[in-house]
């Protein structure tokens, strides 16, 4: 899809909204699921990456909660394509969280990359998806050194669309959020009363400028949403689905091509039988 073309909007009557309740049980879930797999690990500490955004907040957030905010570390690492107010919150999350944190320049690592290769300069994709698994590279070098997991910022609407970079956000040892769908994180980060220019900010995968979920998509979340959990998750037809949705049943169609042509992202990488 052309930046130029509108973003499909449906009615999203389907409601996915979680009650008070569910809200809490959801936070002792995860959070019980972040103590369990360091834990496992036999660890004490882990390591997430902070952009800002909804997602990775909300994940810091429940970490704290989970591990304690002496044994988690974040780190916060812009690149040139980065908004610089959304990068300066990222920050704050760390220090309202009390968790130490590290600000690391990704381009010049981006710049080394394309100094090896030269041709892929001009693919715009290519670079992004370069930036990307650069800060999973960082991730693991610090998780490495001490000792820790690295948290996963996904979310269920992300994973079923094949939003994120193969070995790169998806590089994650678990995935906290990936239980729930965009709006349901959201709702989820206002429980722990993440500040609401960040819950409600435009989410965006850093990877060039003025880049936006969903203008890559073609679709707004909470339409994404409706569509996965009626027709992707549930059993509704497209035809039926669309009519809920209050859009044209292609709306439909395109969610489902996303999650059909991501499937090998959400799968071990194949093998040939065993002779």
């Amino acid at each position: 899809m052309s930046e130029s073309q509108s973003i499909a909007k449906g009615d999203s009557p389907l409601d996915l909204r979680l009650s008070e309740d569910e809200l809490t049980a959801h936070c002792e879930h995860i959070t019980d699921f972040i103590a369990t797999q360091v834990e496992g690990a036999g660890l004490k500490r882990a390591v997430i990456g902070l952009s800002g955004g909804v997602d990775s907040s909300t994940v810091a957030a429940l970490a704290v909660e989970a591990i304690g905010a002496q044994n988690l570390h974040g780190l916060v690492m812009p690149s040139e394509v980065n908004d610089p107010e959304t990068m300066s919150d990222a920050e704050r999350v760390a220090e309202d969280l009390g968790i130490d944190y590290d600000v690391v320049e990704i381009e010049p690592i981006v710049e080394a990359f394309l100094d090896a290769y030269p041709d892929a300069e001009d693919d715009r994709m290519a670079v992004g998806n370069v930036r990307v698994r650069s800060r999973a590279v960082l991730n693991y070098l610090v998780a490495n050194t001490e000792n820790g997991l690295v948290l996963g910022t996904g979310n269920r609407t992300e994973s079923l669309t094949g939003y994120f970079t193969k070995y790169g956000d998806g590089a994650v040892d678990c995935h906290p959020i990936a239980n729930l769908y965009k709006q349901q994180v959201r709702q989820l980060a206002r429980h722990l009363d993440v500040s609401e220019d960040i819950a409600s900010r435009t989410p965006t995968a850093g990877m060039w400028v003025d880049q936006t979920d969903e203008g890559e998509l073609g679709v707004e979340y909470d339409t994404i949403d409706s569509i996965l959990a009626l027709h992707i998750e549930g059993s509704a037809g497209a035809s039926a689905t669309a009519e809920i949705v209050g859009v044209e049943q292609s709306v439909v169609e395109h969610v489902q091509e996303l999650y059909q042509r991501s499937a090998h992202k959400r799968a071990t990488p194949p093998a040939p039988e065993p002779l």
